[in-house]
């Protein structure tokens, strides 16, 4: 696993197949503003990294972002951030976009996909946010699905994983293709008959 997220490897205990977690040194910023296809980049870059020090190992990486009226939303960096963005998110609906990467052979074989979820956010008073600002700076969108003591989401549509940080069908799908991949027969080439030797004529 390419992260250091302890939601993510808590997560991936479903699988129920040993792991080892090696957090990624890749570089997160990137110039595309699609949130579908920044997502899976940076899950690929991710992963890839890894991959690449450890050939030998299937690296899983995963990337996730917050859209809002058009915006992209990461990790705040600060508590005044974190504030700006829960009133930007507060009774309103966004996307929550994962982006996963699955690859192996060193980055010789690599899958991908993205899962996409609508969050609801309650609807909170400016003191309620100004409480909840901070809390979770290492989330995108600065909150936490996960975190009882959260009450900012009040309604998830799509996978609840997903919005935690690893959707976990789409990492189902990703190894389902992985060993697919893996399971194909290498075709045999066809001998060139131009250059099979003739037999001697008689005579």
């Amino acid at each position: 696993l390419a992260s250091a997220s302890p939601q993510r490897r808590t997560i991936l205990k479903r699988l129920r197949v040993p792991f080892r977690v090696i957090p990624s040194r890749a570089s997160a910023r990137s110039t595309l503003r699609d949130p579908r296809r920044l997502v899976v980049a940076l899950a690929l870059r991710k992963a890839s990294q890894v991959a690449r020090e450890h050939p030998q190992a299937a690296v899983l990486g995963a990337d996730t972002i917050v859209f809002c009226r058009g915006r992209i939303i990461v990790k705040p960096r600060s508590r005044a951030e974190a504030e700006r963005i829960l009133r930007l998110l507060n009774n309103s609906w966004h996307r929550v976009y994962t982006g996963v990467a699955l690859v192996l052979e060193g980055g010789g074989l690599a899958f991908s996909e993205c899962a996409v979820s609508r969050v609801r956010a309650r609807k909170m008073s400016e003191v309620k946010l100004m409480s909840l600002a901070g809390r979770h700076l290492d989330k995108a969108g600065g909150y936490a699905v996960q975190d009882r003591r959260d009450p900012f989401i009040k309604r998830v549509s799509g996978d609840h994983d997903n919005v935690v940080g690893l959707p976990m069908r789409s990492v189902r799908r990703l190894w389902k293709r992985a060993l697919k991949s893996r399971k194909k027969p290498v075709p045999r080439k066809r001998a060139d008959h131009a250059s099979r030797p003739r037999k001697p004529t008689e005579g």
